[in-house]
């Protein structure tokens, strides 16, 4: 799908196969293959790219396509934070912006390293392509930064 860097179907249609996918795995445990797609996070860091092993896995969040895939979300995060089920929790749902996912190193609040998702252990190191997006923040704004912060997103351009 996004090994070659030119998918020949698009997103939409890659989840609904993926979510098909499962169904049949859920359904038919004996039918799971050691190199299912269900098992793994991302894809393997791209050639040409020196490659960056993550401190802490980039792993990579569910998506949520049923009203129960919402509630079940939510009550993954009252266990997490120990919320009682009375106590309201608030969140914000937005349209998803397909990006890059990136894991943006800083020391002393100075960029130092850009890393893909890749398989979720090793990533693609993009230091020196995000340097060159004039919005970029090379530097953290303010004080009392870490010593080091990694900070994990999507970068996107328009």
């Amino acid at each position: 799908y996004h090994t070659e860097d030119a998918p020949v179907i698009t997103d939409a249609e890659y989840d609904a196969l993926t979510q098909r996918n499962l169904a049949i795995e859920q359904r038919f445990p004996a039918l799971v293959l050691e190199d299912s797609p269900s098992r793994r996070v991302g894809a393997p860091p791209a050639e040409g790219f020196a490659k960056v092993r993550h401190a802490v896995p980039m792993l990579s969040l569910a998506k949520a396509y049923t009203d129960q895939d919402v509630a079940d979300f939510i009550e993954r995060g009252r266990r997490f934070f120990n919320r009682d089920k009375d106590l309201d929790i608030a969140f914000t749902a937005e349209p998803k912006i397909d990006g890059l996912s990136a894991s943006l190193r800083y020391e002393g609040g100075v960029f130092v390293q850009g890393a893909t998702r890749g398989d979720g252990a090793v990533g693609e190191d993009i230091t020196a392509n995000l340097r060159t997006i004039a919005d970029f923040p090379k530097h953290l704004k303010g004080s009392g930064w870490p010593d080091v912060i990694e900070i994990r997103g999507e970068v996107y351009m328009t």
